[in-house]
């Protein structure tokens, strides 16, 4: 059986997007067929449309995203028909070096599914991540999916799929915030919040915000910054060392991905201090630092690859914290969209109007 559904598609770089028809298969050995309830739009979406992650057209776009399992294919035990999950885009093997030191979530054999989805035609897409969920239904990996407490909605669930989770990650296992640390995060979009918001469930107990936009400040606030910066007026190292003492913050999270905030990142936290770097670089960018600075100030640089996030651990610990009202997921959905409005959710994300816009089918 072939099921036919309606889907988002990049067919060339820059092009406006489309919702066309697109055909998904029944799910082959360790496959599944998820029925799309919601899913993020995220800026790794706008990236493949642009062309940034690689020139695979046409893309199947989407990837922050839960629904319902509707069916499995061979050898599938873990999730089954009915099933409400989370869609992962790091499937993890179980038999790579990184799996077997008993650190998956750095698995360097994560899996997709086998088959391709296409175009009516026969065009195979690339789906965006290897999951391609802006559609009303998709074929992924059954690795790929992580059952979660259906008393979540799907909306608030998708956003642990990718940015909510890598923020919240880039914070507590990547940065290792812990109870009365001083932490500042660079860029305040959906994952910069995330990141405030996982330093302040880690007790942090300052939570510095900066970023050149005041809104954005303002809900990084709602979120547990405790002090803001706007580097439009402030010199950010500066600012944040004057809230530390003079001395620079424990942790410095980098949000955007980009030399220049990097650079300010490194110089504005404490000796010994850890960087984070879960902002996500384009190919041709480079940075240049002293070597002297490198030894002389110690610490850890880190890159942050998903928030370091194993989802069969953390995807049911963070929903059940947002059913006890400890974690306040529902406070990045900014508009709930339909999928012929993705084209104008790129354009309110790109001027920074929204924290995330969220298809719901």
């Amino acid at each position: 059986m072939t099921y036919e559904v309606q889907a988002v598609v990049a067919r060339g770089k820059g092009e406006p997007v489309s919702v066309e028809t697109i055909l998904v298969p029944d799910p082959g050995p360790g496959e599944a067929v998820v029925n799309v309830q919601a899913c993020g739009v995220c800026h790794t979406d706008l990236h493949y449309r642009e062309g940034g992650i690689n020139d695979d057209f046409p893309f199947l776009l989407g990837h922050e995203a839960a629904g319902v399992v509707e069916a499995v294919g061979a050898g599938v035990t873990d999730v089954r028909p009915g099933d409400f999950v989370i869609l992962n885009w790091r499937a993890v093997c179980g038999q790579c070096r990184a799996c077997l030191r008993g650190r998956p979530w750095y698995c360097f054999n994560t899996h997709n599914a086998a088959q391709k989805m296409t175009l009516k035609d026969g065009t195979e897409l690339s789906p965006a991540l290897g999951i391609g969920a802006f559609a009303e239904k998709t074929l992924v990996a059954a690795g790929q999916c992580t059952k979660v407490p259906a008393e979540a909605s799907a909306q608030v669930a998708g956003l642990l799929g990718c940015g909510v989770m890598a923020g919240i990650g880039a914070a507590i296992n990547t940065g290792e915030v812990t109870r009365g640390d001083s932490v500042a995060v660079i860029g305040c979009g959906g994952v910069g919040d995330a990141a405030i918001l996982g330093a302040s469930l880690a007790g942090a107990a300052k939570v510095i915000a900066v970023d050149v936009d005041d809104q954005k400040l303002a809900w990084a606030r709602d979120f547990g910054a405790t002090h803001t910066v706007n580097s439009r007026t402030a010199e950010p190292v500066e600012a944040i060392r004057d809230l530390t003492g003079g001395h620079g913050a424990d942790v410095v999270i980098e949000a955007v991905g980009s030399p220049e905030t990097y650079e300010q990142a490194f110089y504005a936290r404490d000796l010994a201090g850890t960087v984070v770097l879960v902002g996500v670089p384009t190919p041709g960018m480079r940075i240049e630092l002293p070597l002297l600075d490198l030894f002389g100030r110690g610490g850890a640089l880190k890159s942050s690859w998903y928030g370091d996030c194993l989802p069969s651990r953390d995807f049911p610990m963070l929903i059940d914290l947002f059913l006890q009202h400890r974690l306040p997921l529902d406070k990045f959905v900014t508009e709930t969209i339909a999928l012929d409005q993705v084209e104008e959710a790129f354009n309110k994300m790109h001027h920074g109007d929204v924290l995330r816009s969220v298809v719901t089918l």
